[in-house]
């Protein structure tokens, strides 16, 4: 659907003066990250701005009621003026996306739904054709402004996209604390930047070129984050067939390189020709030749290999292009790149461990996992959610009640205050396994994953000089409770008193 409105700086007005405001409003909500707390206060200020006073949370199906008066009142000025306003236009047209999307919203849900039930996401779409009459109702005079070029399908694709994002997102990364809530925050502009109108007119079809890093320790969920982004990639819609151009359910292709020897990471990414090597007997595709446009291969573990192999996937992700084992054709990638590590790679850099070049080549677009620790640390009635989201899905939801509370009894009674948690939630996943199975926990005080690196980093920065002396104390506290994740025991080793320690110790 093209535009066919245009010179509209002088036409007729679509809202009256009282209707602006809260037409502006909601216009605002339309490009605002779901995640974010900013979008909640403003359907919050919303709702009390039409007199719902002491609204204490958000209220989607009272902000789409006001939504639907809104752009029927736009609907009619439109109807009488002919000619509207060029900057009502444009705000109409926005509340109009807004509205279309939530009136399709469970339809996308159902695809979504089916497509991970069945595996498979390779279906025909019943309803574009009402889609489309939906937009053409709505918007007479076809797109404006900005959009006045963009098709419905590509309208139909980002709608589609946006509902497999929130899912995704709301699905993999659960808890409600604030270190939860700023990942889904930042995964949300992983998938769309933090401008979802230009995200929406233009960047839609080559956030591939853009290579996401994962880091966190180990047990936080990097993989997950991978998928949640993985998964909601824009994939274009054919109006012919009445299917989306790429499944996204069998669009990820994870590899664990820390699993794999170098030439085995070769044959896996790269693929190879028949006669490469001992024991190819057939030619063979690696991930970067199988995944197409509209997919993501993950690298995870990236921190543990080698140089070598470092140089080839710098390469890959510098021209684009590959070459199988045994053969000298190149190849070109066009999917997603995202990789992932518990190391620090600075640390790893200046150790000779890891190129310089490849980090940065790597770290367009950074995710940091936050620890289960620092998510206790800011909210500590987080456990029992977490506790009570593992027991669901090892008993059921009948049952989850009765393990929640019994689960919480022997983390009371068998570990400390601050135990560290130093699996973070996997970790608390064998926990409740282990209480399941024999009603008690025994863990041991090790320290985290990275206490190595972390030791060598502060080691190379006090040899470079670069901390005060509060940061080294700070510092040192904290790979000491690393090992030692009790405050009264540490403070003892320490000569300092527990208020000393816990201020020193970041999470």
């Amino acid at each position: 659907m093209r535009a066919n409105v245009q010179n509209m700086n002088m036409g007729i007005r679509l809202f009256t003066p009282e209707e602006r405001p809260l037409a502006q409003s909601l216009a605002r909500l339309v490009w605002m990250n779901p995640f974010e707390d900013a979008r909640k206060v403003l359907e919050r200020e919303i709702l009390e701005g039409q007199g719902g006073r002491g609204a204490e949370k958000s209220d989607l199906a009272a902000i789409l009621a006001l939504l639907e008066r809104t752009i029927r009142a736009g609907r009619e000025h439109w109807d009488s003026a002919k000619v509207p306003n060029d900057r009502d236009a444009y705000l109409y047209q926005e509340l109009v996306f807004f509205h279309v999307f939530h009136q399709f919203r469970r339809d996308f849900d159902k695809v979504i739904e089916a497509a991970h039930t069945r595996g498979s996401a390779a279906q025909r779409i019943p309803f574009y054709d009402r889609f489309s009459m939906e937009v053409r109702h709505w918007l007479p005079g076809g797109f404006v402004g900005a959009y006045a070029t963009m098709e419905e399908t590509r309208l139909f694709a980002v709608f589609f996209q946006v509902r497999r994002a929130f899912q995704h997102i709301y699905q993999y990364i659960i808890g409600a604390s604030p270190a939860a809530t700023k990942l889904r925050a930042r995964i949300w502009q992983s998938i769309f930047t933090h401008n979802m109108d230009r995200y929406q007119r233009v960047l839609a079809d080559r956030m591939g070129d853009i290579i996401t890093l994962i880091t966190g320790p180990s047990g936080t969920g990097k993989e997950l984050v991978a998928r949640a982004i993985g998964l909601s990639r824009f994939i274009p819609f054919n109006p012919n067939s009445r299917e989306f151009e790429e499944d996204f359910v069998k669009a990820f292709y994870p590899i664990n390189l820390s699993a794999l020897s170098s030439s085995l990471i070769e044959s896996e990414l790269f693929g190879h020709r028949k006669g490469a090597f001992t024991g190819a007997l057939q030619d063979r595709k690696g991930y970067l030749s199988v995944c197409g446009q509209h997919g993501t291969v993950f690298l995870d573990e990236i921190g543990e290999t080698e140089t070598s192999i470092q140089v080839k996937l710098l390469r890959l992700l510098q021209t684009r292009t590959f070459s199988p084992i045994g053969d000298t054709e190149q190849h070109v990638f066009r999917g997603k790149i995202m990789a992932a590590t518990n190391r620090d790679l600075l640390v790893e850099i200046q150790a000779g461990r890891f190129r310089e070049d490849f980090f940065f080549r790597l770290n367009a677009d950074h995710v940091r996992t936050p620890s289960l620790r620092e998510i206790l640390r800011e909210s500590p009635d987080e456990l029992e959610n977490l506790v009570s989201h593992i027991a669901r899905k090892s008993v059921g939801a009948e049952e989850s009640a009765t393990l929640t509370d019994e689960a919480m009894t022997v983390i009371a009674r068998d570990l400390p205050s601050d135990y560290a948690w130093s699996g973070n939630f996997r970790e608390l996943e064998q926990c409740v396994r282990n209480i399941l199975v024999h009603g008690e926990y025994t863990a041991q005080p090790l320290g985290s994953p990275d206490a190595n690196s972390r030791a060598s980093e502060l080691a190379l920065e006090i040899q470079l000089g670069r901390l005060t002396a509060n940061e080294l104390l700070s510092r040192y506290v904290t790979l000491l409770y690393e090992k030692t994740p009790n405050f009264e025991e540490l403070g003892r080793r320490l000569e300092l008193d527990r208020r000393t320690v816990k201020k020193y110790v970041n999470p």
